[in-house]
């Protein structure tokens, strides 16, 4: 994962209930394009939910070269967040190497798709697919501990 070790499980179970994750792709003319996205975090990857006709998506299956970022805390002494650099491979939701993850997914977004959530989600994503990132660097920053 490259520079010092990091302990991967402590920063799943640290960061990975947070709500979103900023992916950052590339777009044709190489500039970033970063957009706050749904995940979760087994313990071999990272699992992105995004629109399979959006541009994360096309980016990331044109070039999966992506940067993902979280963190947490407002004062300066509680911020600490991750970024993971990795080469996402685009499955659509149907794929079976999917099981896991989406049951995952589906059980830590559910609150958020109370009442008529759920049906406007299904309206408005009507292509839904994951961007599973394995991690190939993770970076960390902790002004908390200094």
């Amino acid at each position: 994962m490259g520079g010092r070790a990091v302990d991967a499980k402590a920063l799943r179970r640290l960061f990975g209930g947070l709500p979103t994750v900023s992916v950052a792709t590339l777009d044709e003319d190489g500039s970033p394009h970063v957009v706050p996205l749904w995940f979760v975090w087994p313990e071999d990857s990272v699992y992105i939910s995004t629109r399979r006709e959006g541009r994360t998506w096309h980016n990331a299956v044109r070039d999966p070269r992506v940067a993902l970022t979280v963190d947490l805390g407002r004062s300066w002494v509680e911020i600490a967040g991750l970024e993971v650099r990795g080469r996402a491979r685009a499955l659509p939701a149907e794929h079976p190497d999917l099981r896991g993850p989406i049951s995952q997914w589906h059980e830590k977004y559910r609150p958020l798709l109370a009442g008529d959530g759920f049906s406007r989600f299904t309206q408005e994503v009507r292509s839904l697919g994951f961007l599973r990132v394995e991690p190939e660097r993770i970076a960390v920053w902790d002004h908390a501990r200094g």
